[in-house]
């Protein structure tokens, strides 16, 4: 069998120009890097926005195990699915991290024969849009401590600086650090920290800015300390908002690249679902309602993170709604959650499968919350037996649900003709759209009510920290803002270790932060880091280079 990467080298590229060209774009309107990869001029967001949106299809997951799920692998073959069956469909998705691609997790390109491609190249460093975040992250940290040096004109108090420097890799040994160290010239020593690039706020900024004015807004608008008499200190107090977005105004056009397949595909931002909120960008996604009939974009991790993250925030500030949401499963998986060892996942166990099938529900039901048709995605894998495929066909009809098997992996577009035509079928249903809170209810409401509602948790718990901090944001007048919960990906708990359907629980919020130019408060709860850290047996030790340039073991 053929690794992922294997495929992807010796896939038939069309050039860039060719497949935009498809959708009605010049090649004058792109800006290459390459032959197979480019960044969409905003001449051509101003000259499409008077064109019909076509409809939006989010595609979501269960919690995600060791046994796999394909949710990225699920969305591009939906695209190319799509193209199968005659439709003009745009496939948005995040970029990858480099952390989970030497890390753990892999890579955000699909696989098998779903995947976007050039796949080395999106997996790296593609068209440098992590670069930039986390440069311009980095110049705001810089410009504040040089501020601090330059005689700390504005007050602020070394000691509540909120915004943290960013590595676009996973490094625990970064999570709290000393700077300042050696000497007068060398700045004024005091306690920082580093997260993840695809966790910071400049990343979710860029992620939800409109346009280049919206971007510099949102950047000026960021929480960076406080001074020493407790007044709040912006990017914008600092000047620093004019430089940043310098650095990020070409880091703002959304680059298009296509399938194995050759369908186009729209990838821009990539903030995590697990400690941000975990959706491509919003020009991104505006520009493909504007391009085709049909856009399928995923969100991160479980429709408890990602997908109520897209819902309650990226649709919100957008003004988009989807027209369905995919579910995407996999037997394995639910056998997962229901007690199997990962090694014995491909064994028949009708006992787990229904057992672990309550993950499912619970899934599908969150998303009827938002009066979106929901359609179920089962990827098939060769040890699913007749007797498993029954049961899952018998909890479809008891929860009135529609359900495809999907083999996109194996068959590419061919193997999610069936899932398409559902899809397709559920975008013509009736939808009633809404989020599930006002933004209007307090911090500690909204929480509330993610936490009952999603989660399923009896309750919430406020660390003395998270309430002092609730009340200072509400003091900003910024408590109308909607919820960003950092939390374990693993579980609807804030504990990775109760799977399936957890109950009894409650929600431990242990910090509340306010991301004022992203536009929404974070609240993290359990152990959650904003920094990962390497796992012992890293991807890393498997990627090689050979004598010809050629890329080995990226997966």
């Amino acid at each position: 069998m053929l690794s992922d990467i294997q495929i992807a080298q010796s896939a038939k590229m069309k050039p860039i120009v060719d497949v935009a060209a498809e959708l009605g774009i010049a090649p004058q309107e792109l800006e290459p890097y390459g032959h197979y990869k480019a960044k969409v001029s905003d001449e051509v967001i101003q000259r499409t926005a008077q064109n019909p949106d076509g409809k939006l299809i989010l595609v979501t997951a269960i919690n995600p195990t060791p046994a796999g799920e394909g949710k990225t692998t699920t969305s591009v073959g939906l695209g190319q699915a799509m193209a199968k069956i005659g439709k003009k469909a745009i496939t948005a998705l995040r970029e990858p991290s480099l952390g989970p691609v030497f890390g753990i997790k892999g890579g955000a390109a699909g696989g098998g024969y779903a995947q976007a491609v050039p796949m080395e190249d999106i997996n790296l460093h593609f068209t440098g849009d992590m670069h930039a975040i986390t440069a311009a992250n980095n110049l705001l940290c810089a410009i504040i401590d040089n501020h601090l040096q330059q005689g700390n004109e504005l007050g602020i108090d070394p000691r509540r600086i909120l915004f943290k420097r960013c590595l676009d890799m996973n490094d625990r040994a970064l999570r709290h650090v000393t700077i300042g160290l050696g000497g007068k010239a060398n700045g004024i020593p005091r306690e920082d920290g580093f997260m993840i690039t695809v966790a910071s706020e400049v990343m979710a900024i860029l992620c939800l800015a409109k346009d280049l004015q919206d971007l510099k807004r949102r950047l000026g608008d960021i929480l960076v300390a406080y001074t020493w008499d407790n007044r709040p200190v912006y990017a914008r107090d600092l000047k620093a908002q004019g430089a940043m977005t310098v650095l990020l105004k070409d880091a703002l056009k959304p680059n298009l690249v296509q399938t194995l397949e050759n369908t186009p595909v729209l990838m821009h931002g990539g903030p995590f679902a697990n400690i941000a909120h975990g959706c491509n960008s919003v020009r991104a996604t505006k520009l493909a309602l504007k391009l085709a009939d049909y856009v399928i974009t995923e969100a991160g991790f479980g429709s408890d993170l990602g997908a109520e993250k897209f819902l309650d925030i990226k649709c919100r500030y957008a003004g988009i709604a989807p027209s369905a949401i995919v579910v995407v499963a996999t037997l394995r998986a639910l056998k997962y959650n229901g007690g199997v060892p990962k090694a014995d996942c491909s064994k028949e166990n009708l006992e787990a499968l229904a057992k672990g099938m309550v993950n499912l529900q619970v899934h599908v039901e969150n998303m009827r919350k938002y009066g979106v048709p929901v359609v179920v995605a089962i990827n098939r894998f060769d040890s699913d037996t007749d007797g498993e495929l029954a049961l899952l066909e018998e909890f479809c009809q008891k929860n009135q649900v529609s359900y495809a098997l999907s083999e996109v992996f194996a068959k590419g577009g061919e193997g999610g003709v069936d899932l398409a035509k559902l899809v397709v079928e559920a975008c013509e249903q009736p939808s009633n759209f809404h989020f599930l809170y006002d933004t209007g209810a307090t911090i500690e409401e909204k929480i509330g009510t993610i936490a009952r509602e999603i989660y399923r948790a009896d309750g919430v718990t406020f660390t003395p920290g998270a309430k002092k901090s609730i009340k200072g944001i509400e003091e900003l007048g910024k408590g109308d803002l909607p919820i960003c919960v950092a939390k374990t990906q693993y579980s609807l708990s804030d504990n990775p270790a109760l799977l399936g359907k957890p109950e009894g629980f409650t929600i431990n919020v242990k910090e509340v932060r306010l991301s004022a130019g992203a536009g929404f408060i974070v609240a993290l709860t359990g152990d959650i880091m904003t920094m990962p850290g390497l796992p012992k047996q890293a991807a890393a030790f498997s990627i090689d280079v050979d004598e010809n340039g050629v890329i080995q073991g990226l997966f």
